[in-house]
């Protein structure tokens, strides 16, 4: 089967982000079949599995993580967030759910038991980057959250959850919270304090060619090479790729070595595996593999090598 047809025969979730990215469908097509996530497929599972107070909940993880994590898959589905209920499956965890401080670590719990909305994060930059692009992407940005990861730009100018203690930030950190602050810019129609923090991130991987050290120029980590979906926090080039296709604008010539890597990762057969999965404590899981052609990592590749003009 075409790589294309291969795409457009999946879950809504994926067709209708192929029909948008990859095709010249007539924009009627491509919202009715937004349409369906809702209803149909992985977005549909999701909205199902939510539990009364808003939270999603498994038996092997505490629910702050589980429902953090959901959220951020419900997300990359493209979901319409006017949809009615999506609207009201974020209603709950917005006017319910409080981050309060554990023996045992951050838990979600009910308003009565205080603690920070949920909505406004908690205390670690690359946890409260997630929580900002979802709660942006669903109509409820948090101003306060925003201004308090501009707060924590470090000198170099990206993010680290392990600062003050480090004054070198993290690739990991820095593309959560750039995700954040792009959905947050969008959510409210822009802010120059805002663009200007995004900026100064995006300078933090661009000038390491987006998987590299700046002192050696040696690759920073091998796993920044591995394809994964869904990346919870964890940074890959295809990952930051895709961020600054989604930024949009010219891409950057920094970028070509990264873009390079996507395109010789394609299969014989024009599909891109999937590497790794970081889907623990996730309440649905993407059914996808390890080790197979993954409809994921297809999708973005191909949308990234068209925006950035590769004829891969």
């Amino acid at each position: 089967m075409d790589t294309l047809d291969w795409l457009l025969d999946s879950d809504p979730a994926i067709r209708w982000q192929a029909l948008r990215d990859l095709t010249d469908a007539a924009r009627a097509e491509i919202a009715a079949e937004r349409a369906r996530v809702a209803r149909e497929g992985l977005g549909a599972a999701i909205l199902a599995r939510q539990d009364a107070d808003g939270a999603w909940r498994r038996d092997d993880a505490p629910a702050w993580l589980t429902t953090l994590f959901t959220l951020q898959l419900l997300r990359a589905t493209g979901v319409d967030p006017a949809d009615r209920a999506v609207d009201a499956a974020m209603a709950l965890p917005e006017a319910q759910l409080r981050w309060n401080d554990l023996e045992d670590g951050w838990d979600v719990r009910a308003t009565e038991l205080g603690g920070n909305p949920f909505i406004e994060g908690e205390v670690e930059p690359c946890i409260n980057g997630g929580v900002l692009a979802f709660g942006s992407y669903f109509g409820r940005p948090s101003g306060k959250l925003a201004r308090r990861l501009v707060s924590e730009q470090l000198a170099d100018g990206g993010w680290n959850c392990e600062a003050p203690k480090s004054v070198r930030s993290s690739f990991h950190t820095t593309i959560c919270v750039l995700e954040g602050l792009l959905e947050y810019e969008r959510a409210v129609g822009g802010a120059a304090e805002i663009a200007a923090a995004r900026r100064r991130g995006e300078e933090y991987l661009l000038t390491r060619g987006l998987f590299r050290r700046l002192s050696t120029g040696a690759v920073a980590c091998t796993e920044f090479l591995e394809l994964a979906f869904p990346p919870r926090y964890h940074y890959d080039i295809l990952r930051g790729l895709d961020y600054f296709r989604a930024a949009g604008g010219e891409p950057d010539p920094r970028i070509r070595e990264a873009v390079e890597l996507i395109e010789r990762r394609r299969g014989a057969d024009g599909r891109w595996v999937l590497d790794r999965a970081y889907d623990e404590a996730l309440a649905v899981m993407t059914g996808e593999v390890v080790g197979e052609p993954s409809r994921w990592n297809t999708l973005r590749a191909m949308r990234v090598l068209r925006w950035s003009g590769s004829p891969g």
